[in-house]
């Protein structure tokens, strides 16, 4: 028979991946009862299937690629790498798949956690159907929190259920190589995962939809990423579509929209995320379960009354990344507290209690070879706000120190300018080594620098980071 009990709150949070964390940590710190509700594992995606164990998988391949580059270790850095040691360090990455550590650090901020499938059944209310087949009902006084991030979105080809395709979940943990592996898909995950996997042995091929790789990045960020994987040995084919699969013989056969054939032995379908709400209860608050959770700039979601549900991470659509997400989920917490504490909201730009760097400042690194870093709009983003803005453009294999860095070195930093209020408002960087550069770049925009004030932030030599210099040297003519 199953048992029901009642528990109330002043702060339920649903997801404890690093947003739904940060977002009960916060609030329990303001002073709020706090409970966090999670049906796998806590830590979620990033520490068991994305960030952690993928950066696991490509530290060693972008190493590799530097080193090839370096007088003294391109003997050395030749061979093939130890597959064996770098999926046991992925494994170690990944805490192999256990929770404990995180269940440890929960409990050190005195927050309450609720395994189980947690569901709004209304007004602040949350059911949890426990493991063990128990429903709890939670009442929060103050606020509830979802924090349930995305799932892999799988496009409707024939034949896919027969395959069993990987998402990027089985692309990140993996226990083997396979032989040849084929990639749907030309965005970050595609790019990355193509960049690990042919390194330990795969023979990948990228089927991709568009003309390029990175289509929302600058384009010379998606040109330099399709010349090192071809380089490294992948099959790039643009503008293709799958119109069908299916597994034969232990194999993946597919048929492509010119009617030629592929075979390989798994096939990742990078084509996309999709919020996770389509069983957390959307419709008993006047919602549409399955669809993306709309919220203002506090994070309150739009289309409910009153102030009590938040929507904080991947799941509101606004930086599909867990560094935004985490920075969402310190604003979104101390806003709970406030209100909570009836305290004045600062939501003015860059208040503290507003997101304004979702839509100003939002920092990405690809991790291929070469890297890509950017901050801010793109150029073709910027044309569409309608800015006046100028375009600075330099090559970074000019700079003294890409030629330390390594031999051969082929790099481009491109600056936006907004030329009405004299500040950075995008940069983009594509080299090796260039994601440490990608700060220096987000303090420039978010701060609203000024170029003259910029002009005495020296960079040391020799660096990648003289590249500023090299840009404000352009831009000033």
């Amino acid at each position: 028979m199953r048992n029901e009990t009642t528990r109330t709150y002043d702060v339920i949070v649903i997801g404890a991946g690093p947003v739904g964390e940060n977002v009960a940590e916060r609030a329990r710190a303001a002073g709020l009862s706090t409970v966090i509700v999670e049906r796998e594992l806590l830590g979620g995606e990033c520490s068991f299937w994305a960030c952690d164990p993928s950066k696991a998988l490509l530290r060693p391949v972008v190493a590799r690629a530097d080193a090839s580059h370096v007088p003294g270790l391109n003997p050395a850095a030749a061979g093939p790498l130890d597959v064996e040691a770098v999926l046991a360090h992925r494994d170690r990455m990944s805490s192999y798949w256990k929770d404990e550590d995180q269940v440890d650090w929960l409990n050190s901020v005195s927050v309450d956690l609720m395994r189980g499938h947690g569901r709004l059944t209304g007004l602040k209310q949350v059911a949890v159907q426990t493991p063990e087949g128990d429903i709890i009902t939670l009442t929060a006084r103050h606020a509830v929190a979802v924090s349930t991030g995305t799932r892999a979105a799988l496009p409707p080809i024939p034949g896919f259920d027969t395959v069993r395709p990987w998402t990027s979940r089985e692309a990140t943990s993996a226990a083997k190589v396979p032989g040849r592996l084929a990639v749907v898909g030309g965005g970050v995950v595609a790019v990355e995962m193509a960049t690990a996997w042919q390194a330990l042995g795969s023979q990948v091929t990228m089927l991709v939809l568009e003309n390029g790789l990175l289509e929302r990045m600058e384009p010379f960020a998606g040109e330099l990423v399709a010349d090192g994987l071809r380089e490294a040995g992948v099959d790039i084919r643009f503008n293709t579509t799958v119109t069908c699969m299916a597994r034969e013989d232990g194999e993946v056969r597919i048929t492509l929209s010119d009617g030629g054939q592929l075979a390989a032995d798994e096939i990742l379908l990078a084509t996309g995320r999709a919020p996770q709400t389509r069983d957390v209860g959307l419709e008993t608050v006047g919602l549409t379960p399955g669809d993306w959770l709309t919220v203002d700039d506090t994070f309150r979601v739009t289309g409910v009354d009153g102030s009590w549900l938040y929507a904080v991470g991947d799941v509101n659509r606004r930086a599909l990344m867990t560094h935004q997400g985490k920075y969402q989920a310190r604003i979104a917490g101390s806003v709970i507290g406030a209100r909570a504490k009836g305290e004045p909201i600062d939501d003015a730009p860059w208040g503290a209690h507003v997101a304004t760097a979702d839509h100003a400042a939002v920092p990405q690194v690809v991790f291929t070879t070469p890297e890509v870093a950017s901050v801010g709009l793109t150029s073709r983003e910027a044309e569409q706000s309608g800015r006046r803005i100028e375009v600075v453009d330099y090559d970074l294999a000019r700079v003294a120190g890409a030629h330390q860095y390594g031999e051969d070195y082929r790099g481009r930093a491109r600056m936006l300018i907004d030329t009405d209020r004299n500040t950075v408002v995008g940069v983009t960087f594509a080299g090796p080594g260039v994601g440490e550069l990608v700060h220096s770049a987000t303090i420039a925009v978010a701060g609203e620098v000024p170029l003259d004030r910029l002009w005495h932030a020296v960079p040391a030599f020799p660096t990648l980071g003289e590249v500023w210099l090299r840009l404000l040297e352009t831009y000033r003519g």
